[in-house]
């Protein structure tokens, strides 16, 4: 079995899942993951930082043992410079080539622009045809982006419990040095372990990851 995550910005992808996917890992679980934009040029950062910022994409990745990890070029918070049909073209480049039976993406209201199109983009590269190898489809939040949005509608459904992959996730985010924030900040070491227990308790447990199911075919 295979999943692939797809997600907007490097460090979407360890807020988003990466407590589930390594959970899925040990139970067998091939995984990929696919970044869609630069991360840093919104900013004016230079070659020196993006080339510093796929070292930490790298790191952060091993650690829960993703198996290869696809970095594209998309202008950081700008996909909406572009056609739609372009970012679906990468989405559909790398999904008939991994052939994933999951993917992870973002969540259809975030705040955040990228967010929303690498949303659209993924409903498209697997439009439901006979042929569609990808049978679940799940949306995750990002902290600092689903939350900002008003009015708040992220509502999730299904809940993988990262009680025991936690640690793996927190340590993941580590690596992004570049992209990390002092707490009270959401995307703090300790904003993303509080918001785990968060959702946690709400389903009686004491660490988890939400979702909004987006397709799911049993």
């Amino acid at each position: 079995m295979k999943l692939l995550i797809v997600a907007a910005h490097p460090d979407d992808e360890v807020l988003g899942c990466f407590g589930s996917v390594a959970k899925l890992i040990k139970e067998g679980y091939e995984a990929y993951t696919l970044i869609l934009g630069e991360g840093k040029t919104s900013r004016g950062e230079g070659k020196k930082e993006i080339k510093k910022l796929h070292k930490e994409i790298k790191k952060a990745n091993e650690v829960i043992g993703i198996k290869e990890v696809f970095i594209e070029s998309l202008p950081d918070n700008k996909f909406d410079s572009i056609p739609l049909l372009d970012i679906v073209k990468v989405v559909e480049k790398y999904k008939n080539l991994i052939k994933p039976d999951i993917i992870f993406t973002h969540y259809e209201n975030d705040l955040n622009i990228d967010h929303r199109l690498t949303y659209q983009a993924v409903l498209t590269a697997t439009r439901p045809m006979s042929d569609e190898t990808t049978k679940e489809i799940y949306s995750f939040e990002i902290l600092s982006s689903t939350e900002w949005n008003y009015p708040l509608s992220f509502s999730p459904d299904v809940y993988f419990d990262i009680s025991d992959t936690l640690d793996k996730k927190i340590k993941a985010m580590s690596f992004y040095k570049s992209e990390l924030r002092d707490y009270p900040h959401p995307r703090s070491l300790e904003g993303i372990e509080l918001n785990a227990k968060y959702w946690g308790m709400r389903v009686g447990k004491k660490a988890v990851e939400a979702f909004k199911a987006v397709r799911v075919i049993k």
